[in-house]
């Protein structure tokens, strides 16, 4: 199995960074990983802005050469995994500027006219590991379970990724946030993984 982690936070010093080791560790030890390649979004300086003029597109960006890298990272992964903090009831605005460009009209999916569109990432799976500030269970009492809507069914499902797993964890700032059980659970999950 090949395994794409997508980093989005801009502090290496932050539990979300944590998080992004233990999952490494425990791809390492796991022999169903064969191999993990980390995508730092902001070490990488991606640019999230959309950009389009009588030159460049919207139609157009599933060839865009400049995204061609990281439209080779998504082909070759059979699970990508998302770490990133969850700021005002969703994900960075980083990450969806890269969710924007990468998962485009022709790599993605392909319109067939009808209501629901060919997803063409289908076989891959995903997992997503997010922190909050404020209680676990805030963005489905308060929120409606927006986020987790959004990933799933608005992104994920609609380009053909049916197995979508969540780690969503709140009071991250807290003393009595359990951090340290919470990274030992992602850390088993990554070393027990498809054995």
């Amino acid at each position: 199995m090949n395994l794409l982690v997508i980093y989005t936070h801009p502090n290496h010093q932050s539990l979300n960074y944590a998080f992004l080791q233990e999952v490494i560790r425990g791809s390492e030890e796991n022999a169903a990983i064969g191999e993990v390649k980390v995508l730092d979004l902001y070490k990488e300086g991606f640019n999230p802005v959309l950009v389009f003029h009588e030159n460049k597109r919207r139609r157009d960006m599933h060839t865009d050469p400049d995204l061609a890298p990281y439209r080779d990272q998504i082909i070759w992964a059979d699970k990508i995994v998302f770490i990133y903090p969850i700021w005002w009831g969703r994900p960075p605005a980083m990450l969806l500027g890269y969710i924007d460009q990468m998962f485009a009209s022709g790599f993605a999916y392909r319109d067939k006219g009808g209501i629901f569109p060919e997803g063409l990432l289908k076989g891959k799976s995903v997992v997503c590991i997010s922190t909050m500030k404020g209680p676990t269970h805030y963005p489905l009492f308060w929120l409606n379970n927006a986020h987790k809507t959004l990933m799933r069914k608005a992104l994920f499902n609609y380009v053909g990724i049916k197995k979508v797993k969540f780690f969503e964890f709140g009071s991250m700032e807290s003393p009595r946030g359990k951090q340290k059980e919470k990274l030992e659970r992602v850390y088993r999950y990554f070393r027990g993984m498809g054995s």
